[in-house]
């Protein structure tokens, strides 16, 4: 079986740059499968080649270097602002050449205007080109011998000795210097990008204090293991997910959860790498390792969300593969054509203007695609880096973008609208005499939960809990779920169900005075079970779940979005559309089985079009997986609901998806922004150049504003709030 692996690649400036890279590894013996990202440098290998060979065939093409993933959080953070970027320009290579050809075309440039060595001012600008395009030329033909395609830089290197051949040396000195600058600005912006990506791996510390004994031992995290000891001091980050067993304290779970408010934790409770611990000590049993840990997961599915691309961009990128090639055989016969067909002039007129040659060159430079290249991904990745701060995880641009055009949402109800924490408000035996709470009441509330102490649902819970009170519970045995009707087992040698009023209709006759008296509490906003011994019914358990307090302004948050809200639950109607009415949705669907979820997904789809599910991440998979985009509660310390949805609310927090869906609207305006600036300027600098009223440098210069307008924009999500 091949070995998978992943490395770290350097001198990526561009999308051009990770597809050139992409492409020259895949035809390397030993490389089986290759992915390459641009926005977090990742490199994943499926196969048996050597670092050796990668890198050096990485080095051929073009001065990109592979590298050993490093967990080093000591690495430099890059400045920003004037005085950032020119550290990037003097710590790159590509960069020191391109400062060394600018340097040496300045002064031929100042010794010409001096009327000093005229004679050779021509070569001394040929210079500043050899020097500021040796790693352009050398990346070009790398990549056209090693994937046997053409790429931006072969464009600016035929444009570049075009114009030295009809006499524009000082110009094609200037292109390729402004080239390789605007090539290093996009490198310094990207490289901010990434910086968003970078800060959540600083999140959690390098080092932990372990105890053995009486003896406390700083150690670096990777050597933690499972069940080890780990003490945190007040005021530091915890270093890995665990369990407290011992000490208090208010711990700061906004770098995980988005939570705004320090969360009390005690004996028993979970805590997460990456969060701040407050005023007191607490010592914690490790229950994950580092690579394994929710701070982990996240960060390793913000960086794998480049690989599930947004639309926007896969059609960009199928658009640019056959983009190159297209330019050059359109600058081809711009050059070509008019002087065969038309007499027009090839060179230069003498009497002023531009020849169709350098009309041709134009061309080439303004057709670089990287701003159009790189207008969705920037955007996208910001994006989600920002909703993981915020407790938010969204497994990728496709996702993202999905989430921007829904026009409905579909809430389950248990757990997601309410608190998912119901209690028992009253309970009758049908046998009692009394009328009050009495031994029979107590012995049929003690059979119920009996057999759901063997179930997961939150009623269960309630149940339990209002029996633990009253009197000890029975052994059960054979207990099987009834899958949204209920569950059945066998206690004291006798068949015991408890289920909902609607399965009881169709299978256990019961008298209507009963019905009458559920049909009451029901009305009055109560979930009411009934249960049977055997063939007869004994009784029944009135439970209530509130909603939560974030639930009525999240759904009018949503309504104002123009979004429509429906509850989806197995609640009876009655029931359903007393908690509907208390949060406010524009519609309820009750009395539905998991299947029937689904099938109200899908129908819910045909009226709306583009609809999200959220839910608990595991009850509602079918709804879930059924939705355009699937939303779990609660995914913190759950791998489960991690890898069962498309978006993650970590803190289990409601009031986080209307801002995700405003996040997400905001970055598609963001994404059709940019695609809109790159293709209209280059349309107009087209027309110019075909019409000979631009030049060289002006094209250049366009085409690097544009570039930098286009990532700078996209990296604004980055301060959505």
């Amino acid at each position: 079986m091949a070995q998978q692996r992943t490395y770290t690649v350097k001198g990526m400036d561009c999308a051009g740059c990770a597809e050139t890279v992409e492409n020259g590894i895949a035809t390397l013996d030993g490389v089986d499968g290759v992915r390459v990202d641009l926005m977090t440098e990742k490199m994943h290998i499926d196969g048996s080649a050597s670092l050796e060979a990668l890198n050096a065939r990485a080095k051929s093409l073009g001065g990109y270097s592979v590298h050993e993933v490093t967990t080093d959080k000591n690495e430099d953070t890059q400045r920003g602002g004037a005085i950032g970027f020119m550290q990037f320009l003097l710590h790159e290579r590509e960069t020191q050449f391109a400062l060394v050809g600018g340097v040496v075309t300045l002064l031929t440039l100042v010794a010409a205007l001096l009327g000093l060595l005229e004679t050779v001012a021509r070569y001394g600008y040929i210079a500043g080109v050899a020097i500021a395009g040796y790693p352009i030329a050398k990346s070009a033909l790398g990549n056209l011998l090693q994937n046997r395609n053409f790429n931006l830089n072969m464009l600016m290197t035929i444009a570049a000795v075009g114009a030295i051949v009809i006499g524009e040396a000082l110009e094609a000195a200037t292109v390729v210097f402004l080239f390789a600058v605007g090539e290093a600005l996009e490198g310094f912006t990207t490289d901010r990008a990434r910086q968003s990506i970078k800060a959540l791996t600083q999140l959690a510390p390098a080092q932990a204090h372990r105890l053995h004994g009486e003896q406390t031992h700083t150690v670096p995290v990777a050597e933690l293991r499972l069940n080890d000891i780990i003490l945190v001091k007040p005021g530091e980050r915890i270093p890995m997910d665990g369990a407290v067993i011992s000490g208090e304290s208010g711990v700061n779970q906004a770098p995980i959860t988005g939570e705004s408010i320090p969360v009390g934790k005690a004996n028993g409770d979970e805590v997460y790498a990456g969060t701040i611990n407050g005023d007191g000590a607490l010592t914690i049993r490790v229950t994950r390792l580092a690579a394994d840990n929710t701070l982990s997961r996240i960060i390793q599915l913000v960086e794998n969300a480049q690989s599930v691309r947004a639309p926007s961009q896969r059609r960009i990128d199928q658009f640019a593969k056959y983009y190159t090639p297209v330019v050059v055989v359109t600058a081809f016969l711009i050059a070509t054509v008019p002087p065969l067909l038309f007499g027009a002039p090839f060179f230069e007129p003498a009497a002023g203007g531009h020849g169709w040659l350098y009309r041709s060159l134009v061309l080439l430079v303004i057709a670089c695609p990287c701003a159009l290249v790189i207008s969705t991904p920037v955007a996208v990745v910001t994006a989600i880096t920002n909703a993981a701060r915020r407790g938010v995880l969204i497994k990728g641009g496709l996702h993202l973008e999905m989430l921007g055009g829904v026009k409905a949402v579909a809430f389950d109800k248990t757990g997601t609208l309410t608190s998912g924490q119901p209690r028992v408000t009253a309970y009758r035996a049908v046998d009692c005499e009394t009328g009050g709470i009495c031994e029979v009441c107590d012995n049929m509330l003690a059979y119920a939960a009996s057999v759901e102490q063997q179930s997961t649902h939150p009623l269960a819970a309630a149940v339990i809990n209002a029996a633990r009170d009253r009197q000890p519970m029975f052994a059960a045995h054979n207990v099987t779920n009834l899958s949204g009707r209920g569950v059945q087992g066998e206690v004291n040698g006798h068949t015991i169900t408890v289920g909902s009023h609607r399965y009881f209709d169709e299978a256990f006759p019961h008298d209507a005075a009963l019905c009458d008296a559920i049909t009451e509490q029901e009305n009055s906003g109560h979930t009411t079970m009934m249960v049977a011994e055997d063939d007869k019914v004994i009784g029944t358990i009135a439970v209530a779940d509130t909603p939560r307090d974030s639930s009525q302004d999240v759904v009018a948050a949503l309504n104002d979005l123009g979004v429509a809200t429906i509850m989806l639950t197995g609640d009876n109607h009655t029931v359903a559309q007393a908690v509907g009415a208390k949060v406010g949705v524009t519609d309820v669907r009750a009395e539905l089985l998991p299947a029937d979820k689904s099938g109200a997904v899908q129908a819910l789809r045909g009226q709306y079009g583009r609809v999200a599910m959220i839910g608990d991440g595991v009850n509602d998979t079918p709804a879930l997986a059924a939705a355009d985009v699937g939303i779990a509660m609660g995914g913190a310390g759950s791998a489960q609901a991690i890898e069962t949805a498309d978006v993650a609310l970590m803190a289990d927090d409601l009031r986080q998806l209307p801002f995700t869906m405003r996040l997400s609207r905001f970055t598609r305006r963001l994404i059709s922004q940019n695609i809109a600036l790159a293709v209209g300027v280059k349309l107009v600098f087209v027309a110019l150049a075909v019409l000979g009223i631009t030049s060289l440098w002006l094209a250049i210069i366009a085409d690097v504003g544009m570039l930098v307008l286009v990532t700078l924009n996209g990296m604004r999500p980055l301060r959505f709030a």
